[in-house]
């Protein structure tokens, strides 16, 4: 049964990292020892043992052990046999393609499919999606191909925020953007703000969180209050 926590960020103003989703992270890795981190997004340049270490602080708390993927030397089998999943965010495009470059996509959907827990922020988040299509990232690589797993059926926006009526800004909002991709693509988005995150049991997709979600969908915006499940 699929068991995942899908963040819109790694953290919210005035918090610390990950700190808005501590009580969340308890249930998601219940009986967990040992957490694989997937540090391919790699923001701001920091290195692969930095961002790890990072993670690993600020989840002591739970008494979990954090290891970098990039420590062992067969990836495939690093997630084969993690017992959690936790893959952080940066940029989507480096993300996708490390992924590909490993071949890593079966091997971290069939372990979602058999129930390990996975934690994905912001770039995490967008690859559970159809496709990568519709992440606010610029393109400072090109992936293999946009596909990403697929385990929701639907594409993010993560980081979402909507459009001020009063603002002098002339370029295109993030709705705006949203609706160029589906003149062509037919895949439902969701909007998801900071400070929001879906949290999925089985077949069940609830938003959690203190902000409202937004389905973009058959030319239409439809807006969705926390604790409503996608899939009633």
């Amino acid at each position: 049964m699929k068991n995942l926590l899908l963040a819109s960020s790694g953290s919210v103003y005035g918090s610390g990292y990950l700190e808005y989703l501590f009580p969340e992270l308890e249930e998601l890795y219940l009986g967990v020892e040992e957490i694989l981190f997937i540090p391919y997004a790699c923001p701001g340049g920091i290195t692969y043992d930095q961002y790890t270490n990072s993670v690993q602080e600020s989840l002591s708390f739970l008494g979990l052990k954090i290891r970098g993927i990039h420590e062992y030397s067969d990836v495939k089998n690093a997630v084969k046999t993690a017992k959690g999943i936790f893959v952080g965010g940066g940029n989507t495009f480096l993300l996708v393609a490390k992924l590909y470059d490993y071949d890593l996509w079966h091997v971290l959907k069939q372990a979602i499919a058999n129930g390990v827990p996975y934690l994905g922020t912001s770039a995490g988040t967008n690859i559970t999606g159809i496709s990568m299509q519709t992440t606010n990232d610029m393109p400072i690589v090109s992936p293999e191909s946009f596909k990403t797993l697929g385990v929701v059926p639907f594409n993010f926006n993560v980081h979402y925020i909507e459009p001020e009526i009063k603002s002098k800004h002339r370029g295109e909002s993030r709705e705006t953007r949203i609706k160029e991709f589906q003149s062509i693509n037919h895949t439902r988005v969701l909007g998801l703000k900071e400070g929001s995150f879906l949290r999925i049991n089985g077949e069940s997709i609830t938003l959690k969180g203190q902000q409202e979600a937004y389905w973009f969908e058959n030319k239409q915006k439809i807006r969705i209050d926390p604790n409503t499940n996608l899939k009633a």
